[in-house]
């Protein structure tokens, strides 16, 4: 089957900035459900094995977008490294709800897209922040989370928040590149200006989409609890554990096999059996 692939078309978005996304789909007549995968904190669009994962999802029929936050510390001439620590400050939710939502309005305009079968999958940060949107938006029918927070809430407190105040910055080391990233003070005043927006565990509690939570019981970053947590709020909802996986589902930046690694590709199948079940 020939698989289409659309990578880093710029959309612009007035609110925040030009940012990349990448459509993969396989060429048919038929309209197509389209599904957008959100990524998490220190994620971007092309990370690991995110490539082949889109590339599984075409071939089952599916029209799978994914895309940088526009302040995710990436740029559109430097899609694969951060190359914008200030841009990377700079980010709050707010900005990433708002690029979400031009992600949204520009792919559901496609002729090969059936408009009425709208999906969301958010990785890790990227679910918390794909809860809200579908509470939000009512055009979006089906929402998974991958290895998700139940709470936006994840900043410093007591002395750390005070500090972070005080001086209007901390900084992240990221492991992998050894980059330290910076966190602007207006991160934390976004979340506390818009805090009921932002409230994941309500969101998740009226969200009318059907709901699939996935996570690894071996996960280091967000513990499994989270995962039990969501499918409390949402009875409706379906628990996917994937028995000894880590946050990634096996995925590590760079991948260089040629298929998915074996958690991750579990994951990949059951998001699709779940989307043609329910949609």
């Amino acid at each position: 089957m020939e698989i289409t692939k659309k990578q880093n078309v710029i959309l612009s978005n007035p609110e925040t900035r030009d940012f990349l996304a990448d459509a993969f789909y396989s060429e048919t007549d038929n309209k197509l459900p389209l599904v957008i995968f959100v990524h998490g904190y220190k994620g971007y669009k092309d990370w690991g094995a995110w490539n082949l994962m889109a590339e599984k999802f075409a071939k089952a029929g599916f029209f799978f977008v994914k895309f940088n936050f526009s302040h995710n510390g990436t740029t559109v001439e430097d899609p694969d490294n951060f190359a914008d620590l200030e841009a990377f400050g700079k980010n709050n939710y707010s900005k990433e709800l708002s690029d979400l939502g031009v992600v949204i309005d520009y792919f559901i305009k496609d002729p090969k897209v059936d408009d009425q079968k709208i999906i969301l999958i958010g990785h890790s940060r990227g679910g918390g922040i794909s809860i809200v949107k579908t509470f939000e938006d009512e055009r979006i029918n089906g929402l998974i989370t991958l290895a998700s927070v139940d709470t936006l809430d994840r900043f410093p407190d007591g002395a750390s928040l005070e500090k972070w105040k005080n001086e209007g910055v901390y900084y992240v080391l990221n492991g992998r590149t050894k980059q330290e990233m910076p966190h602007y003070y207006q991160f934390y005043e976004n979340f506390e200006q818009d805090a009921h927006r932002f409230d994941v565990e309500m969101a998740t509690e009226m969200a009318k989409a059907h709901l699939l939570i996935v996570h690894g019981t071996n996960d280091e970053s967000v513990e499994v609890k989270n995962a039990e947590h969501l499918h409390i709020l949402n009875p409706n909802s379906e628990l996917f554990l994937v028995e000894n996986a880590n946050h990634t589902f096996g995925a590590k930046e760079p991948w260089t096999e040629a298929g998915l690694p074996q958690d991750l590709n579990t994951v990949t199948e059951k998001c699709i059996d779940f989307i043609n079940l329910k949609m």
